[in-house]
């Protein structure tokens, strides 16, 4: 495809009336979440000034032997260089209700922050939060992760093996995650760096092939959902279908396509029972129905 179309493809703000909408939306929602349910907001949990998150408290579990709650990591979209958790604490409450733990994650942007840093800044989230397990009150096997766009390329980025180079590199959490969310990601970089998005990235080829988890899955992975809206470009379709492939044989796969939603309002749905996204994600957390889907 020419530039124009691949940049476009890469742009998902192209397929909604209004871009500024919905992160006004994003941010009043954050705002009353913030209001209405207690939070432990800014806790840090590394020296960069922007590895700082919020956490909000779950209520204990009453199943059998359970206890203390889940935990679910949100980490944000923005196409590497926007949004932060003032924007990003929306999908909180319906999973609060629900009983789970939620934590929102913020982390270093683009240009300023290179993209092997970003994946250790929520490898390194994730870590500090297991380690205070405890203290925050959250079930340490339970512990899943969510990220929409560039925050599922992130997330998937937490499930890989490491070693890692410190400091940037962040600890090896890929043994700990209970489970994954991916909404609406991008898995394979190449096209992403010969993209618009890369003006700020700044990826050569080795570092997009570095960064792109879909061509570096382990044997086995923790269960996945693997989710994106109807209202998508094509290359983020394209990107979600590779994705499922690879999982399959890898990981239980449960695969939502939220023919209503597009790229912006899918994470709305999160936690929100009676919506096909909801009801899988709250199933992966042990608070609502069976996993759906199809086991790879």
């Amino acid at each position: 495809m020419d530039q124009a179309t691949l940049d476009r493809q890469y742009s998902p703000s192209s397929r909604v009336p209004s871009l500024a909408a919905y992160l006004t939306l994003y941010e009043r929602r954050s705002e009353a979440a913030r209001r209405d349910h207690p939070v432990r907001a800014g806790l840090r949990y590394g020296p960069h000034p922007a590895e700082l998150l919020d956490y909000f408290p779950g209520r204990p579990d009453p199943g059998p032997g359970r206890g203390r709650p889940p935990l679910l990591v949100f980490v944000h979209g923005g196409n590497w260089q926007a949004l932060g958790r003032a924007e990003s604490a929306f999908p909180a409450p319906p999973l609060l209700r629900a009983g789970a733990a939620v934590a929102v994650v913020e982390y270093g942007l683009a240009p300023g922050t290179g993209l092997d840093a970003m994946a250790g800044m929520v490898r390194r989230a994730v870590g500090r939060l297991l380690d205070r397990a405890e203290e925050l009150g959250f079930a340490p096997d339970r512990l899943y992760l969510c990220g929409t766009s560039a925050g599922a390329h992130l997330v998937a980025m937490a499930l890989l093996p490491g070693p890692y180079e410190e400091p940037a590199g962040g600890p090896d959490v890929s043994g700990r995650i209970a489970g994954a969310v991916l909404l609406s990601g991008m898995y394979d970089l190449e096209p992403v760096r010969l993209s618009y998005v890369n003006e700020a990235l700044r990826l050569d080829e080795a570092a997009a092939l570095r960064n792109s988890p879909l061509h570096r899955l382990p044997e086995r992975l923790p269960p996945v959902v693997m989710a994106r809206g109807g209202n998508e470009t094509e290359e983020y379709v394209r990107q979600h279908e590779r994705m499922v492939a690879a999982l399959r044989g890898r990981a239980e796969v449960a695969e939502v396509v939220a023919e209503r939603r597009d790229h912006f309002d899918l994470p709305g749905d999160l936690g929100v029972r009676g919506t096909e996204l909801g009801d899988t994600v709250l199933g992966l957390l042990g608070l609502g129905p069976e996993r759906g889907g199809t086991s790879g």
